[in-house]
C-alpha cells in the first residue's frame, strides 16, 4: 500500500484540459462571428425605434433615492420573512428559547418600521410628510 502524499492528490489535469477546451471553443466562436458577421453602418440603424414612434428624449430614466430606499426596505423585511419561516420549520427543536428570541426579533423589526415610518422613509411624494397638506404645501 502506497502512503506517500502524492498518492492522495486528485489529478487536476482533466479540469485544466476541460477549461482550456472551453476557452478555445468560446474564443473560436467570438473570432468567427467577428470575421463572418455582417457590418451595417448607417445613421438610422443606430436610432432607437419603438412601435413606429421616433424617440423624443432619452430613454434613460433617473429614479429618486426614495425608490432605492423602498427596495432596500423590501429586502430587509423579505429576509425577515425567510428567518421567521426557518424558525417555524425548526420550532420543535428550538423550544421556548427560540420562541422568545423570535418575539424579540419581531419587536426589534417592528420598532425599526415605526421609526422609519415616523421619519417619512415610506412616503413617495417629496413634499408630503410632517406638517404638509395633501398637495405638499405647508
Amino acid at each position: 500500500m502506497d502512503t506517500s502524499p502524492a498518492s492522495n492528490l486528485i489529478p487536476v489535469w482533466p479540469v485544466i484540459v476541460y477549461g482550456g477546451l472551453v476557452l478555445l471553443i468560446v474564443g473560436g466562436m467570438l473570432v468567427l462571428s467577428y470575421l463572418l458577421g455582417e457590418r451595417h453602418y448607417s445613421r438610422a440603424r443606430n436610432e432607437p425605434y419603438e412601435s413606429g414612434i421616433m424617440p423624443t428624449r432619452s430613454a434613460r430614466l433617473r429614479y429618486g433615492v426614495r425608490y432605492y430606499l423602498v427596495a432596500i426596505f423590501f429586502l430587509v423585511f423579505d429576509i425577515e420573512a425567510a428567518i421567521v419561516f426557518a424558525w417555524a420549520v425548526a420550532l420543535r427543536e428550538v423550544g421556548w428559547a427560540g420562541y422568545i428570541e423570535l418575539v424579540l426579533f419581531i419587536i426589534t423589526l417592528a420598532a425599526g418600521l415605526v421609526y422609519l415610518w415616523k421619519l417619512g422613509g415610506l412616503d413617495w411624494s417629496p413634499g408630503y410628510g410632517r406638517g404638509t397638506d395633501t398637495r405638499g404645501r405647508q
